[in-house]
């Protein structure tokens, strides 16, 4: 159906940027909200950024003014441009899309991908 991948994630230091990307494949008619998500382990999942195809942003209170979600749709492609990292950004980070296939349209999943910010 979809299929997305996320890459970017790695080590860094406090103060650090970094730059995820996440691309979806698959049988696609179109995407509409994309989004990122983050995890650390023994807390629940929490909104990062979504951005919905028309370029309309939310942000969590955590990384507004730090992080830009941006997406390139000939692409099928999703950003996220992290700056100002804190080591309470260590997370694995998710790509989110809600796409339409031939025939449905639900949320899509990618495998994630670790960042971790060294102080």
């Amino acid at each position: 159906q979809v299929r997305l991948v996320e890459s970017g994630g790695g080590l860094v230091q406090a103060g650090g940027s970094l730059r995820l990307s996440c691309a979806a494949s698959g049988s696609i008619r179109s995407i509409n909200a994309m989004g990122w998500y983050r995890q650390v382990p023994g807390k629940q999942r929490e909104l990062v950024a979504t951005i919905t195809p028309d370029g309309r942003t939310k942000y969590g209170d955590s990384v507004k003014g730090r992080f830009t979600i941006s997406r390139d749709n000939s692409k099928n492609t999703v950003y996220l441009q992290m700056n100002s990292l804190k080591p309470e950004d260590t997370a694995v980070y998710y790509c989110n899309c809600n796409a339409v296939s031939l025939y449905n349209s639900r949320d899509y999943w990618g495998q994630g991908t670790q960042v971790t910010v060294s102080s």
